[in-house]
């Protein structure tokens, strides 16, 4: 487990569980989708980097929500 998930700070830093959750969500989209790690990954799983990202503020915290199709 990643120790830096069983501490409250990392939901302190990013606002609560659920941004904490969306955000963690995103980036690991991104890396799966060819995205350039911001921290070296050598020997880190992917979830590893995102946490790490967000532990060096190297991610903005702020979620934008996606556009909707308009019909």
């Amino acid at each position: 487990m990643i120790e830096a998930l069983r501490h409250d700070h990392l939901m302190d830093m990013v606002g609560g569980r659920f941004k904490l959750t969306a955000l963690i969500q995103r980036r690991w989209l991104q890396l799966l989708q060819g995205a350039r790690p911001m921290v070296d990954p050598k020997g880190l799983t992917e979830m590893e980097v995102v946490i790490k990202e967000i532990l060096e503020g190297k991610i903005d915290f702020e979620i934008v929500p996606e556009a909707e199709d308009d019909e």
